[in-house]
């Protein structure tokens, strides 16, 4: 007779328990209970979470699977363990024999959600280059596996996210409105899906704030793979660039969602308005255009002066326009331009793409056989004389602690009719200008910029 196969069930880190429950986890749990364990069967078809009651200063579990669409449910809640071993025997038990029961889908009864990104719809030829690499290359399997599990949670308010998604004109966009999504979710925003616009209307606290995505895209550039020699770029290339062309490119992008006027949806009437913006108008270009936007914002430029002793020291000077190929002028200073009143900040990253899903991913165990990661960058310095990012490598691992919102910064329009709470956004960076200075406030670990080295060894 076949001796049944031993169901084996194992502690998983926080990092994979996030990323299947990030986006169903209801922020009001971290008021009532802590989260102190996590464990799954060897396939993770049953999640298991312990938790520590507050109120009642005890013990309780629950247990999790998949539903019809593929996001994890809680199917049974057992409470009141006077011990912690209790509870985990009760809890392991309990996952071994629903194993043995073939519990595999929890049916809810909901309605059909969540997105099949990577079905193809879109003709061969208008694929977008980084699509078809995240769909077969190996190196990009803990990128796909993340976005999957994400894409499990998203509504196509629109009907073209699928397309666009795979497409060379939507891509980049996609992916950022992915990764806003998760950063949003991780924060602990509840997000109100019930316009197309603007792209996210999201509450906490008893404040909603709208948020439109909008990126500043290639246009006639196509996308290249990173390392390739037409895409090297000089120093005095990038500095030329950053005086002229990227303030330019950002302004286009930012104006042309001024121009729809959003605050006046009935929706978004006396709430607070945000533009997230990121920049994939080159390949690695979102690596070091920041300084260009805070100048289009505000109208300021700093310059690094360093005097006959060798002292180095800031200074500002007003920036009026910048010049259009045609010779138009465009002002300078978005923050003061008509009706700019009504956006009440610009949300920013530079690690927005691609590679911050590969290290989500593989911090969340869905590494490929053989696969090295190092995440090069620079971070900001806390130092107050330092005029200079801090460089930092290291390897990316499931013991990492990276999150979403890592790298997010926040720009705060100093004229606007409904400023937002930087209490609201707690773990990113927010940047507010007074006077001639741009005040920052920023988390103890914050890349402005950053690069993955991402290497499989074949057998």
């Amino acid at each position: 007779m076949k001796k049944p196969k031993e169901v084996k069930v194992i502690e998983i880190n926080r990092n994979r328990f996030n990323i299947y429950m990030l986006f169903t986890r209801h922020p009001f749990i971290n008021l009532i209970a802590k989260e102190i364990g996590y464990y799954s069967n060897d396939n993770n078809s049953i999640l298991g979470v312990l938790l520590f009651d507050y109120t009642d200063q005890d013990y309780n579990y629950t247990l999790m699977a998949r539903d019809e669409n593929k996001q994890f449910r809680a199917f049974e809640v057992k409470h009141s363990f006077e011990t912690k071993q209790e509870a985990i025997d009760t809890l392991t038990n309990s996952i071994k024999w629903h194993t043995t029961q073939n519990v595999n889908i929890v049916e809810q009864g909901v309605s059909k959600k969540g997105l099949e990104l990577f079905k193809i719809v879109v003709d061969e030829a208008k694929l977008h280059p980084y699509f078809v690499r995240l769909n077969n290359d190996k190196g990009l399997k803990a990128s796909k596996n993340a976005i999957i599990e994400i894409s499990n949670h998203l509504d196509d308010i629109d009907g073209n996210f699928i397309e666009q998604f795979q497409s060379l004109n939507g891509f980049d966009a996609r992916i950022w409105e992915i990764y806003l999504f998760a950063s949003l979710i991780e924060s602990h925003f509840e997000i109100i899906r019930e316009h197309n616009r603007p792209d996210f209307i999201v509450k906490k606290d008893d404040v909603e704030i709208g948020i439109e995505a909008v990126i500043v895209n290639r246009k006639n550039n196509p996308p290249r793979y990173l390392f390739h020699e037409d895409n090297v770029i000089t120093q005095d290339k990038i500095k030329e660039k950053l005086e002229n062309e990227t303030p330019l490119r950002f302004g286009s992008a930012l104006y042309s969602k001024l121009s729809k006027e959003y605050w006046k949806l009935e929706h978004l009437k006396d709430k607070p308005l945000v533009f997230a913006i990121a920049d994939f108008h080159d390949n690695g270009s979102m690596t070091w255009s920041f300084t260009a936007l805070a100048e289009y914002l505000y109208g300021k430029r700093d310059i690094l002066v360093v005097d006959e002793n060798g002292t180095q020291k800031i200074e500002t000077t007003d920036v009026e326009d910048y010049v259009k190929e045609s010779g138009a002028k465009i002002p300078s200073g978005f923050f003061l331009q008509e009706n700019c009143e009504y956006v009440s900040g610009i949300l920013f990253s530079s690690t927005g793409t691609l590679g911050k899903f590969t290290r989500m991913g593989i911090e969340a165990g869905f590494r490929e056989k053989g696969q090295v990661v190092v995440r090069v960058g620079d971070k900001y310095d806390p130092k107050p004389d330092s005029f200079k990012p801090i460089p930092f490598m290291y390897k990316v691992n499931e013991d990492g602690n990276e999150t979403w919102s890592e790298g997010l910064n926040l720009f705060h329009n100093p004229n606007a009719k409904f400023p937002i709470d930087m209490n609201l956004f707690p773990n990113i960076a927010h940047h507010k200008q007074e006077d001639d200075e741009l005040i920052s406030w920023v988390p103890e670990f914050h890349p402005f910029a950053s690069m993955n080295f991402n290497t499989v060894i074949e057998e």
